[in-house]
C-alpha cells in the first residue's frame, strides 16, 4: 500500500532495551505486522507507549488524529478504500470510551475494524484502586459496540488474539475486534514463540441446490428487482451483468452506491428512501437482495411486505431471518455467489428498453417527492461532479446535504467510492473518514461532505488533514445548526430549542489549523474552488451559505 509523509511519533524511535525475548507489546505489534498491517491510527498515552515503541522496526506507519473518535473514523474509510482492515490504537479507559462511537459505526456498516487497547494489570483487584484511567470494565464496555472483545491473559494469548481477529474478518460478516492487553503483559518480556497468523481460507459457497432454486426463480420473474447492500461491492461486475441478463432494475442502499454506475439506464440510484421506490419494490414477482439488511436506516421506515419471492444472497447467516426472512437463502460470499447464478443464464445480455423507460420514469417520480426539500442543492451537485474525477473517494456525514442531495443526487460510478455513516448515524464522520481514504491512497482524489453542526464534532481533525500535506476539499454545507432536527421539531408543531447555532467563520478556522478556506456563494464558484483545493496541499474548507425553503 501506499505510504504518507507523515514523520515517525518519537514514541516509536526509542532505542529497544536489552532482552532475552519480546515484551508484549513487540508481541502484539509482530503480529499485526505478519497479517499484513502497514498503518495504524490512534494517539500515545501514558499507558500504550511499549506498542508505540515498536510500530517503526515492523514497518507500520502511524498517523495520529487528534481525537481518539477520529482515529476510529479515518480507520473505519482506510478499510473501507484500501479492503484491508483499519487498526486503531488507543490507552486506557477514555480513550478507549472516545473511539466507541467509531466502533459502534464500523458493526453498524459491516467494517473490519480492530481496535487495540492496554488493560488493568492482570491481578488489579475487583475494588477501585485509582489507578489511572481506571474503570470498571473496558471489555464489557466495548462488547456492546464490537462484534467481539477479549482481554487476553497471557503473554502467547496475544498472537492468538490477533490471528482469531484477523479470521473473523475473512471469514464472517466483517465487523469490529477489540483487543485489551493488560498493562504488565505490555511490559513482561517472554520468549519469542513463532507468530501465529490467520489461516488461509476460501470463501464460503452457496448451497448448490439453493443457488438452482434461485436461478430457477430468476429466469421465471417478469418483474424482477435487485437491491444491493454493501456486501456486493466485491461482486460488482456480477452484479451489473445479472441487472442486464435479468433486465432487472437495480436500487442500492447507501453502503451500496456506485456498485452499479448510477447513470447506467437500469440504476435507480440510493432510492430505497423514496415512497414511489418501496411500492415498485413491493410489486416485484422476484427480489434479489445482495448483501443489504434491507433495514429501516436504508428505507426510512419498516420495508413492506413483498408481494413476490424474496432472493437474499449474503455472508451473514442471521441474514436469512433478520427483517424480512428469505424465501431462497443463499448464505455464502457475494462474488462467488452471483458468478454461479450467472452460470445459469445466456452469455450475453438482452437489451430492454421498455424498462429503461420505466426506470426513467420511476426516477422522476422519485424526485418530485422532494423537490421542494432538495433542489436547492442539486445545481451546487452539479458542480461537485463536474470537477470530480471518477475514481473520487467522497466521504459524508449524518447531514441533510448528504442524505437529502448526495447520496439520492450525486452519481458515482464502481471506480469510485461514497462512504457514509448509515445505520447508526453518527455526526462527525466525514472530515476523519476523508484522512482515512488518503492514509489508504494518497494520489487517489478524496473530498469530504459535511454541515456545520456535524462538521464541528470531529473539526479538529483540520489539524491531522494539515500535518498530511495533501490535497483534501471539505465542502461544507452551512445551514446555521442542526438543520434536520430544527425541521422535525417544526414539522412536530414544537418550538425549534437549541438547533440554531452561532455563526463560525469557518474558513478562517481552517486557516487558522494552517489550511485553507473559501466560500463558495454559487456552484460556479464552489466549482472553481473545488478544482484549486484539488491541486492545493494540504485541507481547503469550502463552505456554502445554504438559503433552505421555510
Amino acid at each position: 500500500m501506499p505510504g504518507h509523509p507523515i514523520p515517525e511519533s518519537p514514541a516509536t524511535t526509542h532505542a529497544r532495551p536489552p532482552r532475552d525475548g519480546l515484551t508484549g507489546g513487540e508481541t502484539l505489534v509482530r503480529a499485526l505486522a505478519a497479517h499484513g498491517v502497514t498503518q495504524a491510527f490512534g494517539i500515545p498515552g501514558t499507558h500504550n507507549l511499549e506498542i508505540y515503541r515498536h510500530l517503526a522496526a515492523h514497518g507500520i506507519a502511524h498517523l495520529n488524529p487528534r481525537h481518539e473518535q477520529g482515529a476510529g473514523y479515518a480507520a473505519d474509510a482506510y478499510a473501507r478504500v484500501s479492503g484491508r482492515p483499519g487498526v486503531a490504537i488507543t490507552t486506557t479507559g477514555p480513550a478507549l470510551l472516545n473511539i466507541a462511537a467509531a466502533v459502534g459505526q464500523a458493526y453498524s456498516d459491516s467494517v473490519p475494524l480492530l481496535v487495540v487497547s492496554p488493560g488493568m494489570p492482570l491481578r488489579h483487584p475487583r475494588q477501585s484502586t485509582g489507578l489511572l484511567h481506571e474503570m470498571r470494565s473496558q471489555t464489557e464496555a466495548l462488547r456492546g459496540v464490537a462484534a467481539v472483545s477479549h482481554r487476553v491473559s497471557s503473554a502467547e494469548e496475544i498472537g492468538v488474539a490477533v490471528a482469531r481477529a484477523f479470521t473473523l474478518f475473512r471469514t464472517r460478516r466483517p465487523r469490529p475486534v477489540h483487543i485489551e492487553i493488560p498493562l504488565d503483559l505490555l511490559t513482561a518480556v517472554e520468549p519469542a514463540g513463532p507468530v501465529r497468523t490467520a489461516p488461509p481460507l476460501s470463501p464460503a459457497t452457496a448451497d448448490p441446490d439453493a443457488l438452482s432454486a434461485a436461478a430457477a426463480a430468476l429466469r421465471s420473474a417478469t418483474r424482477p428487482g435487485i437491491v444491493l447492500g454493501g456486501g456486493a461491492r466485491t461482486a460488482a461486475a456480477e452484479c451489473l451483468r445479472l441487472a442486464e441478463e435479468l433486465g432487472a432494475p437495480v436500487v442500492t442502499s447507501a453502503n451500496g452506491k456506485g456498485i452499479v454506475a448510477e447513470t447506467h439506464p437500469l440504476s435507480l440510484g440510493v432510492s430505497l428512501h423514496s415512497r414511489a421506490v418501496r411500492r415498485w419494490l413491493a410489486e416485484r414477482d422476484v427480489v434479489l437482495a445482495v448483501g443489504t439488511e434491507l433495514a429501516e436506516s436504508d428505507l426510512w421506515e419498516p420495508l413492506p411486505a413483498l408481494a413476490g419471492t424474496l432472493v437474499r444472497a449474503d455472508i451473514d447467516p442471521a441474514q436469512m431471518y433478520a427483517g424480512p426472512p428469505a424465501d431462497i437463502p443463499l448464505v455464502g460470499d457475494a462474488h462467488r455467489t452471483l458468478r454461479s447464478l450467472l452460470a445459469a443464464f445466456p452469455a450475453t445480455a438482452g437489451t430492454h428498453p421498455e424498462v429503461h423507460r420505466s426506470v426513467a420514469a420511476l426516477r422522476e417520480e422519485r424526485n418530485a417527492e422532494t423537490r421542494s426539500q432538495d433542489t436547492h442543492l442539486l445545481p451546487y451537485l452539479a458542480a461537485i461532479r463536474s470537477v470530480l474525477p471518477a475514481d473520487t473517494v467522497l466521504t459524508s456525514d449524518s447531514a441533510q446535504c448528504c442524505y437529502y442531495g448526495a447520496i439520492p443526487h450525486l452519481p458515482v460510478a464502481p471506480e469510485g467510492r461514497y462512504l457514509h455513516p448509515t445505520g447508526f448515524g453518527t455526526l462527525g464522520y466525514a472530515l476523519p473518514a476523508a484522512i482515512g481514504a488518503k492514509a489508504a491512497d494518497p494520489d487517489r482524489p478524496v473530498v469530504a461532505l459535511s454541515g456545520d453542526g456535524g462538521l464541528q464534532f470531529s473539526v479538529q481533525e483540520l489539524a491531522t488533514a494539515v500535518q498530511l500535506r495533501l490535497p483534501l476539499p471539505v465542502v461544507v454545507f452551512d445551514n446555521g445548526g442542526y438543520g434536520e432536527i430544527r425541521d422535525e421539531m417544526a414539522a412536530r408543531g414544537d418550538r425549534p430549542t437549541a438547533v440554531d447555532l452561532p455563526p463560525v467563520d469557518l474558513p478562517a478556522l481552517a486557516r487558522a489549523y494552517g489550511g485553507h478556506g473559501v466560500r463558495a456563494e454559487s456552484p460556479e464558484a464552489l466549482a472553481g474552488a473545488l478544482r484549486r483545493a484539488l491541486d492545493t496541499p494540504g485541507p481547503t474548507l469550502i463552505t456554502v451559505p445554504e438559503e433552505l425553503p421555510r
